[in-house]
């Protein structure tokens, strides 16, 4: 059983109280910690310039951090709060690494129950599934045959591969090349992170590492 109760280990922002704007944009005046604002700069050693993510437009709740979470899940695994927008890196002792996330825009888009990290790819190839190219076959038949990795990919610069029973469920978890949007419903089923967190998270998490996606 998952406990939502959390409880915020380090501030975002070095001052305790911020006031939030409309929209999840947060408001001119509190200084960003320095260690945020380097924590989504451009990371290094990458094949391609992944911008830097401005945090004023990006509410702090959304932000990487360190949270007190009590689970019974053994650390290393996946916990995907679809509804809260969170996903949680279980730690042990009672922690969790917390990322925030877009999920898709409609309940029947979105992945329930528990699944594996089948493999994972950096900077993947992506292929709409036939599914989306019914839905919208303007925005998606030009890319049956797939897009290759780089910045105008939606998949971003990596991916992680939800399998169930030994087969690709084709959800993934994955960066964006909207990172405004985290937070939100929008996505066409798949959970997406900022760039800089999806790197982050995949190189915490390796393949085999069990995931719990809540509804």
């Amino acid at each position: 059983m998952i406990s939502r109760r959390l409880f915020m280990i380090g501030l975002p922002l070095t001052l305790a109280a911020c006031a939030t704007g409309g929209r999840g944009r947060v408001a001119e005046g509190p200084m960003i910690n320095p260690e945020y604002v380097a924590m989504y700069s451009t990371p290094l050693n990458e094949p391609f310039l992944i911008a830097p993510v401005d945090l004023r437009r990006v509410d702090p709740q959304w932000w990487r951090q360190q949270v007190e979470y009590a689970s019974t899940e053994k650390p290393g695994t996946i916990v995907v709060d679809t509804p809260a927008h969170h996903l949680y890196l279980i730690e042990g002792g009672g922690t969790a690494m917390r990322y925030g996330i877009g999920v898709g825009r409609e309940e029947a888009l979105q992945f329930k129950g528990q699944a594996s990290i089948g493999r994972k790819a950096e900077w993947p190839t992506w292929t709409p599934t036939q599914n989306m190219i019914r839905r919208d076959p303007e925005r998606y038949a030009d890319y049956a045959s797939g897009l290759p990795g780089g910045l105008d990919n939606p998949l971003g610069p990596r991916a992680l591969y939800l399998y169930k029973g030994g087969r690709d469920t084709y959800f993934r978890l994955h960066g964006t090349t909207e990172p405004y949007t985290i937070g939100t419903n929008v996505s066409s089923g798949c959970i997406r992170l900022m760039n800089q967190d999806v790197i982050d998270l995949y190189g915490r998490v390796p393949t085999g590492a069990r995931v719990v996606v809540l509804s």
